[in-house]
């Protein structure tokens, strides 16, 4: 497959992740072909910047342990600053291919790497480095990646957008 499609979604703090995610997943998405960016003020990315496997409090250890486990269901969860998570073989390339692993959690070529152009992709990244997060979905089927661009204003993103993108992230879907 040469091309794929992507639409991504921009949310305020205020709005649930998991709850965007249950929409998707609840459409039909696949949790591999589901990629977030979540600012380092994000409280999931507080608790991951604050997970400690030696915690001695066992229900902290265990609640953190459950959201590490859920966000590595994903295809790819970036922190800028913070660290990331990357499941699918597609976001990895997209994501790390000409790229300084170190740099991918804090620069532009994040989004760019994933499709985004790059005046959006640095003007996300910068927001996303005090607030809020960003949920991307690729999908071979043009219908779905519509579908998906209805979900996300459905939830309340603040922007959003479907995307045509090369090979780099084509095996995603």
């Amino acid at each position: 497959m040469d091309h794929t499609a992507a639409a991504y979604g921009v949310y305020a703090e205020a709005v649930e992740v998991a709850g965007v995610v249950r929409t998707l997943k609840g459409a039909g998405f696949d949790s591999e072909h589901i990629c977030l960016m979540l600012a380092p003020t994000h409280p999931i990315a507080t608790l991951v910047r604050d997970a400690n496997i030696l915690n001695q409090e066992r229900e902290a250890s265990a609640t953190t342990a459950g959201l590490i486990g859920w966000l590595s269901e994903f295809g790819a969860v970036v922190i800028p600053s913070i660290g990331f998570f990357i499941r699918s073989h597609a976001f990895l390339h997209a994501l790390l291919v000409a790229r300084d692993a170190p740099s991918l959690c804090g620069n532009s070529q994040t989004l760019s790497g994933l499709g985004l152009p790059s005046c959006d992709a640095a003007r996300f990244e910068a927001q996303l480095q005090r607030t809020g997060f960003l949920v991307y979905v690729a999908s071979p089927e043009i219908a779905k990646v519509r579908w998906a661009l209805e979900l996300f204003r459905i939830t309340g993103a603040k922007e959003s957008a479907a995307l045509e993108i090369k090979a780099d992230v084509a095996a995603v879907a």
